[in-house]
């Protein structure tokens, strides 16, 4: 009998194995923040560089978030309510997200090497 491995089932072998190896098995890290009552859910973040942050709106207003903090510098434009988008974090430091059209909207995210 001839067995066929589909993806998922090889990615949990592989794990398995490192695991039981001993050998370190890095995933990306990716973190939730959403927007509502014109506020995000926190207020400050830490993270490591390279992981991501999914900005959520699930406020019933648009919203436009942004950094203009060197290194991580981005600008979401007009997110809709319902919608989605991540953002990775590629420069240790403090990046100062907001919101520009919510100014009180406010997030520090502290990236880490």
């Amino acid at each position: 009998m001839i067995r066929i491995l589909v993806p998922t089932k090889m990615a949990a072998i592989a794990a398995t194995f490192a695991f039981a190896s001993g050998a370190m098995v890095a995933f990306a890290a990716e973190r939730t923040i959403s927007q509502k009552g014109r506020a995000f859910s926190e207020t400050e973040v830490t993270l490591n560089k390279d992981e991501t942050i999914l900005f959520v709106n699930d406020d019933d207003v648009t919203h436009n978030v942004i950094s203009t903090s060197a290194g991580n510098e981005f600008n979401l434009g007009a997110q809709a309510p319902g919608v989605s988008t991540p953002v990775t974090f590629k420069t240790a430091g403090e990046v100062k997200v907001r919101c520009a059209i919510h100014p009180r909207m406010q997030l520090i995210v502290k990236v880490k090497d």
